[in-house]
């Protein structure tokens, strides 16, 4: 029996990592970034390139800004991640079991880069579980 060669993946998950990476690809890596911008929209870096030449320093300038501020991003949900959040956001619920907690917390934690324990504070699972529905359905 031959083996599969394709992409093991449900439609629904390479959707939204595809759409994920396109999204987060047009997000600034760091103030670097975020100035280069400002000086295209204005012309300024054409007007120092006319002084000063090709070789400005400005792309060196760019990557020490990117490095020293740099912009905290999300990573992508992983395909268990996906499917996890999928049957938890189809169902409205009251209540969050340990369990969901811990998956949740878990889940935030990897995404985000945090440390967050988990706890019974119901306005800080209603934060998490909020953020996790924007990166959900952003991508969705």
């Amino acid at each position: 029996m031959e083996e599969f060669k394709g992409d093991k993946r449900s439609k629904a998950y390479r959707d939204y990592k595809k759409s994920f990476e396109e999204e987060q690809s047009k997000k600034p890596d760091g103030l670097g970034d975020v100035v280069e911008s400002i000086t295209k929209a204005t012309g300024i870096d054409k007007l120092v390139k006319f002084v000063a030449g090709e070789d400005c320093g400005c792309s060196e300038r760019k990557e020490k800004l990117n490095k020293i501020f740099h912009f905290q991003k999300p990573k992508c949900l992983s395909e268990s991640e996906f499917n996890y959040l999928s049957d938890f956001f189809s169902v409205r619920r009251n209540t969050v079991t340990f369990q969901q907690r811990e998956e949740l917390y878990r889940i935030v934690n990897r995404v985000f880069g945090r440390e967050l324990k988990n706890t019974n504070c119901p306005s800080c699972i209603s934060k998490i579980i909020r953020e996790l529905d924007a990166i959900y359905k952003t991508y969705k």
